[in-house]
């Protein structure tokens, strides 16, 4: 019962139900016994009153009068003069005295709950305000028996009425709550069962239809994400046949490249003096594009290698990278790269190669399809702690799409077509390295991609 939400409400429901019988029956039994007390003052007023007809009555009339009465003694004060006007043997010693001309709540409810609970025969002395003025006060002396059964029968009807009101109350609260929150939440609950069985099927996704503006609200909270799951999970799934397919045609890729590789040595040897020059750049694309289909089966099965670290030359990167994307752009862009002459860094030199090209042909893409000169240029420094490299173009800047996602697989391409696995591929490879890769500025002026280096000890 603990553990579901119906049986803590029910717990709850009946604490407070307790607490309401406390709240209505102790100001009830305080409130009678006042009312007991003031009756009992007034019956032995109005038994006083045989005195005001006759000056002298029979001891069997008096007896009688303050039986009736249920006291042992009347006692009236007129004009400062204390006058005791009934009396009879008083069975036991006056134990306590009880003023209620002006009597405060906390003393009400504490003698009102002391006499309930005491069931012993005590004398008490009573003392207060006669009726219509008939004197300063009227003091009696009586048992507190038939106060306490009289208390006893009070408390006990208010708290068979009380507690049936109060049961009803809770049984209708409980069958409100249940038919209004509890429901629609167990409603809700077996909506997400269902989804979770099968998130692809979109006929599983809730439907909001709950009448409380804040259960309607979780609904379509609720509604969204699995909208988005489910999107997600298909695209998931497109993504993984796609990196199948991907697969499949790098490792054809990768046999056909390889097989080409082995004719790169007769070309090698041929005189003429431009094939000489161009030959070594063909054979390490050749080789770059062998092992990008390699690294491209690794990362279809999330095994991308970590970075083999080593002592670069940087400038020397700089110029491989510069020099293939200048055959590559026809010298129809400016490349151009600042950094000092010995600045050498910690990383991998064939990843970090991969990263840098990889962003110099984006931008290269992207001035390619604008009017006007393109240049990109490439900077780097050493700082406290890192080392920087950043790669700027004069480009039209990234589409707002682009920059929301950037670093997403197949939903962060920068140009018209491009699938966006380059940069999340740069991405991760930066990662391992410690490292990070940023979008520092992109609008109409350019785009500056970041990349920042740790340095670490090696």
């Amino acid at each position: 019962m603990f553990q579901t939400l119906s049986g803590r409400f029910f717990i709850v429901t009946v604490l407070f139900v307790v607490l309401a019988e406390i709240l209505i029956l102790v100001p009830s039994v305080a409130r009678f016994r006042l009312d007991y007390l003031r009756a009992s003052l007034e019956r032995a007023q109005i038994a006083s009153l045989a005195l005001e007809a006759e000056d002298r009555i029979s001891s069997n009339l008096e007896a009688e009068l303050l039986e009736t009465a249920e006291v042992y003694n009347v006692v009236l004060r007129r004009n400062e003069v204390r006058q005791l006007v009934l009396s009879s043997p008083i069975p036991a010693p006056v134990v306590s005295s009880f003023d209620l001309r002006d009597p405060t709540v906390y003393d009400l409810v504490f003698d009102g709950l002391a006499a309930l609970f005491d069931p012993s025969d005590h004398v008490i002395r009573v003392i207060g305000d006669p009726v219509r003025r008939a004197g300063l006060l009227i003091e009696i002396t009586m048992s507190t028996r038939g106060l306490h059964e009289a208390l006893v029968a009070y408390a006990s009807q208010v708290l068979w009425v009380s507690t049936a009101i109060s049961a009803l109350t809770a049984v209708l609260l409980f069958w409100a709550v249940r038919q209004a929150l509890l429901l629609p939440m167990r409603h809700v609950v077996s909506h997400m069962k269902s989804y979770a069985n099968a998130p692809e099927d979109a006929r599983s996704i809730i439907a909001p239809d709950a009448r409380l503006s804040e259960l309607r609200e979780a609904q379509e909270a609720m509604k969204s994400m699995q909208i988005e799951l489910t999107g997600a999970l298909k695209q998931k799934e497109r993504l993984a046949q796609l990196g199948g397919a991907v697969a499949k045609i790098s490792h054809d890729l990768r046999n056909i490249l390889s097989s080409a590789q082995l004719f790169t040595d007769r070309i090698e040897a041929s005189d003429d003096p431009t094939v000489a020059r161009l030959a070594p750049k063909l054979v390490r694309s050749i080789s770059l594009a062998i092992h990008l289909c390699e690294t491209t089966l690794a990362f279809g099965r999330a095994e991308e290698a970590p970075p083999q670290l080593e002592w670069l030359h940087l400038p020397r990167l700089f110029a491989d990278v510069v020099e293939a994307e200048q055959l590559a752009s026809e010298d129809t862009i400016i490349f151009t790269y600042s950094v000092a002459e010995d600045l050498q860094l910690w990383a991998d030199p064939e990843q970090l190669y991969r990263v840098i090209s990889n962003l110099c042909r984006n931008a290269r893409q992207a001035l390619e399809a604008g009017p006007g000169q393109g240049q990109i240029e490439l900077s780097a420094a050493e700082e406290q702690g890192h080392w920087w490299i950043k790669v700027t173009d004069n480009g039209p800047g990234l589409p707002e799409r682009a920059k929301n996602n950037l670093f997403t697989a197949f939903q962060g391409g920068t140009t018209k077509g491009g699938s966006g696995l380059g940069l999340a591929i740069s991405a991760e490879l930066i990662r391992g390295h410690g490292g990070r890769l940023s979008l520092a500025k992109s609008d109409a002026a350019g785009s500056i991609f970041t990349i920042e280096l740790p340095k670490i000890n090696n």
